[in-house]
């Protein structure tokens, strides 16, 4: 069960951080706290696993990301786990997951990649196909983005 300053400052951590040179400052003060009160609220929430972990999110195409491709992987059941935990570990990829397959889509990995361009996505799909040994995947590019947001919770 979380207590009223912790929902207060999980509320305050999913916006954005101020533009300040001490953001968590400036956010303890909205909450009502010092600013050593409002870290060592956020320690503890880590260290309960309540929350993963703090991250900057970049807006992609404003620094010149313009290619975004999801790489569905067909890989057998029983290699699924360790050619996820690779992908996973490549710095190329910045979401993965298993997802059951079926007749109709026999895909059971995904993996997130970014690139400048399309060319850079198919090449770094090529060389983690080769990475991980194997051939059958599909890329699929973006061709909108209708929607991008972090979670709300409180």
């Amino acid at each position: 069960m979380l207590s009223q300053q912790e929902k207060q400052v999980i509320s305050l951590l999913q916006g954005n951080l101020p533009l300040t040179p001490r953001p968590f400052a400036a956010l303890a003060e909205q909450a009502g706290m010092t600013e050593d009160e409002f870290i060592e609220t956020t320690r503890k929430l880590m260290s309960r696993g309540v929350i993963r972990r703090l991250a900057g999110i970049i807006r992609h195409r404003e620094a010149g990301i313009a290619a975004n491709a999801m790489v569905v992987w067909h890989v057998p059941p029983e290699q699924a786990a360790r050619v996820g935990e690779e992908l996973a570990a490549a710095p190329e990829v910045t979401h993965c997951y298993e997802r059951p397959a079926t007749p109709e889509w026999p895909y059971n990995l995904y993996a997130m990649i970014h690139g400048t361009a399309r060319e850079e996505c198919e090449e770094i799909a090529a060389k983690l196909a080769a990475r991980v040994g194997i051939s059958n995947y599909r890329t699929l590019f973006s061709t909108a983005e209708l929607k991008k947001t972090s979670m709300t919770y409180f």
